[in-house]
């Protein structure tokens, strides 16, 4: 039996389909390539949009068109929100939650044997237990990334993501330390840490990602520990003081926004004011002067008004931003701001959108400027491609020493 697994959205799911791909090699499954037709299908889902739902939708219904006789089975973010949406589509045979995914061999299995019960999603939030972390590490090219948390204990009014992850589950620091060191030991100089909301690491565990950081700096070999997404008011001063004075610590840190003006940012219930974000940011940036700082920005929140709109671009004009990631809001199942009032047209969200993608190419312009004549780290990624420390990609003939870090001038 041949299996292909297809992955939507984030980083998170392709841990998740990796997961699933050695459960299917265990069961003797073969993994199909990208050419091959398969018997089953698993589409490992995203609902962060409206889009992300739309796109999950055409992934089932051309794997569906590819082999009519295959068995299509829905996972992820999707399957756990919307399971009765995936369950009502003709192409879907089976819809599996992201509490299940762990034992999704034996669930196909199961459907094969006996074509019985579709639909296996169970409450997210009853969920303590790490049963799917036994495999935590992806490979993009030649650098790992280790998901050490999943779930999120904020909800924040626009994200479905917490009703999809569920809340805080930490990977023991043992654990992680452990395969940091094996991974060094394999010749890997940089390890990427991520999960859902990496400021909450450990949360669950009373332990703290400022604490994980202290040991892992220590494993020998390791030149570079690069982090996901943090939350810029879950960054207390002990950690802020590690990751700008630690070498190791690349610096190189994505701060969600989301939007420049208060009066959004406290209808979103982000839990900080511009102001603090500001001063986080101009902090880091004051300390480590080559930091490049990402960010998330969604645009047309309910009630989002003009002066809003140009609080955002001030702000982000002014800030040292090296990118920005930009999102049109869009209602999502569960959430208070799904029932807001004074929705923003499409047209509206359009307009502004364009307005940030053309500062944001000049931001990541001018931050690459900013840098030529400098000497920096970089991870060795394939033959002649690298990334710096402060996440500038390059191309530079000659390097074939796949995930060892180098210098480099820009």
């Amino acid at each position: 039996m041949k299996v292909k697994l297809l992955t939507l959205g984030c980083r998170s799911n392709y841990f998740d389909t990796e997961l699933m791909a050695h459960r299917f090699r265990v069961k003797g499954y073969e993994i199909a390539s990208s050419e091959e037709l398969a018997d089953v299908y698993v589409i490992n889902t995203c609902t962060v949009t409206s889009e992300a739902d739309r796109s999950s939708r055409q992934t089932i219904y051309r794997a569906k068109r590819k082999n009519p006789n295959a068995v299509v089975v829905a996972t992820g973010c999707y399957a756990q929100v919307s399971p009765e949406a995936l369950a009502g589509l003709k192409e879907v045979d089976l819809v599996v939650g992201n509490s299940e995914k762990h034992r999704i061999g034996e669930i196909v299995e199961e459907f094969l044997e006996r074509k019985g019960q579709r639909v296996y999603v169970e409450n997210i939030f009853r969920q303590s237990t790490l049963e799917s972390f036994d495999l935590f590490t992806y490979f993009e090219k030649a650098r790992p990334f280790l998901k050490v948390q999943e779930g999120c204990n904020k909800f924040c009014t626009f994200c479905v993501i917490p009703f999809a992850r569920g809340k805080v589950r930490s990977v023991p620091p043992q654990r992680v330390l452990q395969e940091v060191r094996l991974l060094a030991e394999s010749g890997f100089q940089e390890v990427v840490l991520s999960g859902t909301q990496l400021t909450q690491y450990g949360w669950d565990l009373g332990t703290s990602l400022f604490e994980l950081l202290k040991e892992l700096i220590k494993v020998k070999g390791v030149e570079l520990i690069r982090l996901s997404s943090m939350h810029p008011s879950e960054i207390p001063e002990e950690l802020l003081d590690l990751i700008t004075s630690e070498e190791k610590i690349a610096p190189h840190f994505h701060l969600s926004l989301q939007s420049g003006s208060n009066r959004i940012l406290e209808l979103m219930e982000r839990g900080y004011k511009v102001e603090n974000y500001a001063r986080l940011v101009e902090e880091i940036t004051r300390r480590r002067p080559i930091t490049a700082i990402g960010t998330d920005i969604i645009v047309g929140f309910p009630s989002e008004r003009e002066e809003d709109f140009l609080e955002t671009c001030r702000l982000l004009q002014e800030l040292p931003i090296a990118y920005m990631h930009v999102f049109p809001y869009s209602d999502r199942p569960f959430t208070k701001a799904s029932r807001m009032k004074d929705k923003v047209s499409h047209a509206l969200k359009e307009e502004r959108i364009g307005i940030l993608r053309e500062m944001d190419g000049k931001k990541r312009e001018d931050f690459r400027r900013a840098h030529i004549g400098k000497e920096l780290r970089a991870v060795v990624l394939e033959e002649n491609k690298l990334l710096t420390e402060n996440y500038i990609e390059l191309e530079r003939k000659g390097y074939t020493s796949f995930g060892k870090v180098v210098k480099v001038i820009i």
